[in-house]
């Protein structure tokens, strides 16, 4: 257990960064599940429009320091290419 001021005050700091890059995460895998579903569902338009939103929120967890950027571009690499694979 943390016994010095600072210590103590890094450990509030942590909780509190944990619920907020929980949330963060928690929404950026809503995203790229709605990308999935209208893949499966073979819905071509619905699949773009929710690649189109899920862009910026994946993007956005790379500079927040959620993800990593590799990370990041190779699940938007790969959704892309099954997107275009609609067809």
């Amino acid at each position: 257990m943390a016994n010095k001021p600072q210590s103590k005050k890094r450990a509030r700091q942590i909780v509190r960064r944990q619920t907020v890059n929980k949330a963060r995460r928690s929404r950026i895998r809503t995203h790229l599940r709605k990308v999935e579903d209208a893949i499966t569902s073979g819905d071509r338009n619905a699949a773009q429009d929710a690649l189109r939103q899920a862009q910026p929120e994946l993007m956005r967890g790379v500079t927040k320091g959620i993800y990593h950027r590799n990370t990041a571009a190779r699940k938007m690499s790969r959704l892309v290419s099954r997107v275009k694979a609609m067809n």
